[in-house]
């Protein structure tokens, strides 16, 4: 996820209601926002390799989930509301949701519910501070395993609650579930092999 920068568009404090109806206003669209404790901050548009990442280690997490008949994936940096009073909406790359939900019940609007996998994946805009405060509302809000990809080493690194330092994973190392997903198994490198490409 890109490090956000503040634009001059609004200093008041908002709601999570009131920014859904706000980044659709036609002079917002095409942009990408998140709301920080009320505060709207511009993000920069993802990139190119980010978007493949995103996109490739989303089709695992469903393919996962048509093996075993169960789960919900999204992507496209959904909205997820991490705090409330004041409102803090994070767009996320990729969650993972345990139960099933038919698609005309999906209800419209962020999410609101508990991801049991939340999948953050490093552009050049990041910086440390920023996505350890992301990792620690995700966390706070109950998600039981945070995954970062790091592209540029080819690391995830494994974030769970109550656990302070994070496990760094390489390689053929495998990732799992833990409680959350038991039945969840991936390698790294799994996670950065393109199909037709050859392996790094």
């Amino acid at each position: 996820m890109a490090t956000a920068t503040a634009p001059a568009a609004r200093t008041a404090a908002m709601t999570a209601d009131e920014f859904q109806d706000w980044v659709i206003r036609p002079e917002n669209r095409g942009r990408w926002w998140e709301l920080d404790q009320g505060r709207v901050i511009e993000m920069p548009p993802p990139q190119a390799p980010y978007g493949t990442l995103c996109g490739w280690i989303a089709h695992l997490l469903w393919s996962f989930a048509v093996a075993r008949g169960r789960g919900r994936v999204t992507t496209n940096d959904t909205g997820l509301i991490v705090q409330e009073n004041p409102d803090t909406v994070r767009g996320v790359d990729v969650m993972f949701f345990d139960a099933s939900t038919p698609f005309e019940k999906i209800p419209v609007g962020y999410e609101k519910g508990r991801p049991a996998l939340v999948v953050e994946v490093r552009s050049p805009n990041d910086r440390h501070n920023p996505m350890s405060l992301r990792i620690a509302q995700y966390l706070a809000r109950g998600v039981p395993l945070v995954w970062v990809v790091d592209p540029d080493d080819q690391s995830v690194g494994i974030h769970r609650p109550g656990v302070e330092l994070p496990v760094v994973a390489f390689d053929d190392d495998e990732l799992t579930g833990f409680d959350a997903l038991p039945d969840l198994r991936i390698r790294v490198r799994d996670l950065f092999a393109l199909p037709g490409t050859p392996a790094a």
